[in-house]
């Protein structure tokens, strides 16, 4: 953002002085783009494309914690979160609008920080900002951010339409996010505990940047399109790939087996859930926090989807009655439970 915004004090600027001001760092590049900041409400015309839309609320102390979340990353965060709502559905992000309550904790550095988050996350994806305001809350941070998307309505996915013996794939890698998470917590006590004592982060950046900014996987639904691959069903892994696994499957009326040896992660985090006594794959199944796409195949797609990069074929969809496992590595079936997580903070 820039410094002569940064550097003035929050009474030279009024609400709507202020929001102008901040609407200048938010160009819209999109032509369905009608009306963005500086209205009473923003218009968009998506022409014959559904519009998908999703609201998130995010509370300071219990979906992030300001003692180890910078700023700028919380705002890129947010919009990840919002915009991955979107591609598990397979519609591309277009708009934005973002709802800022600070108290006089922040001042308008801060303010501009967590915006510039969002302007970076927003510009790599291609969205325009078309409603921004800001408010006055008691205490903590407050962050709602609405977001919106096109699909063509024959490539619309939702969580029904998996059928039996199609494939289960995921993109990404999991756990890495979780483990980053524990990392944070941990060296949290420490400093409230000693607070002249460093953290010890050494050779942990790549977990760390899974939980603190993680990147929308836009890349895998342009992926898809490019290799003309249509899944039979989707949704965004957010609480662990259990709970996504079973989404599908309870709103396709149909069971599934998971291979335990095929859930894709680093040996970065497998180390370092060792070290923390850690179950690597209860953390895959349950951690959460991973913002990766999980989706069903036909069997015919199967060189296809080679292609795609970063994407795993972890299992397979069976009829319902067989139920829902993960099948181990020496063949015994484990029924899954989604056990859950909550969004940016455990």
């Amino acid at each position: 953002m820039d410094d002569t915004i940064k550097d003035k004090e929050t009474p030279q600027l009024g609400k709507y002085e202020l929001i102008e001001e901040f609407a200048k760092f938010f160009p819209t590049e999109n032509g369905s783009t009608v009306v963005g900041i500086g209205d009473d409400a923003a218009v968009v015309a998506p022409f014959e494309e559904n519009v998908v839309s999703t609201t998130k609320v995010f509370l300071e102390n219990v979906h992030f914690d300001l003692t180890y979340v910078p700023l700028i990353h919380l705002g890129y965060k947010v919009v990840t979160i919002a915009i991955s709502d979107l591609l598990g559905m397979n519609a591309i992000p277009t708009h934005l609008m973002v709802n800022v309550c600070v108290s006089d904790r922040f001042d308008l550095k801060n303010v501009s920080e967590l915006l510039d988050g969002v302007r970076a996350c927003c510009d790599g994806a291609h969205v325009d900002v078309v409603g921004l305001d800001l408010s006055t809350s008691r205490k903590d941070l407050v962050i709602t951010v609405t977001a919106m998307g096109e699909c063509e309505p024959a490539r619309l996915l939702t969580r029904q339409g998996a059928k039996e013996n199609e494939l289960i794939c995921v993109s990404g890698d999991f756990a890495a996010a979780y483990a980053g998470l524990l990392l944070l917590e941990r060296e949290k006590k420490v400093f409230l505990a000693q607070p002249d004592m460093q953290p010890d982060f050494e050779g942990k950046d790549y977990l760390l940047r899974r939980q603190l900014k993680p990147e929308p996987r836009l890349d895998i639904v342009e992926a898809l399109r490019r290799e003309d691959i249509l899944p039979t069903a989707m949704t965004l892994v957010s609480d662990g790939i259990a709970a996504a696994a079973m989404q599908i499957c309870r709103a396709s009326n149909m069971g599934c087996d998971l291979f335990e040896e095929k859930l894709p992660m680093t040996e970065l985090t497998f180390t370092t859930l060792k070290d923390l006594d850690i179950v690597h794959t209860v953390a895959a199944l349950n951690g959460g926090d991973d913002y990766e796409l999980m989706f069903t195949i036909r069997q015919s797609d199967f060189e296809k989807v080679k292609n795609v990069a970063n994407v795993s074929i972890i299992g397979y969809i069976k009829e319902k009655a067989a139920g829902c496992h993960l099948v181990t590595g020496d063949n015994c079936l484990i029924e899954l439970q989604a056990q859950g997580f909550r969004n940016l903070k455990s």
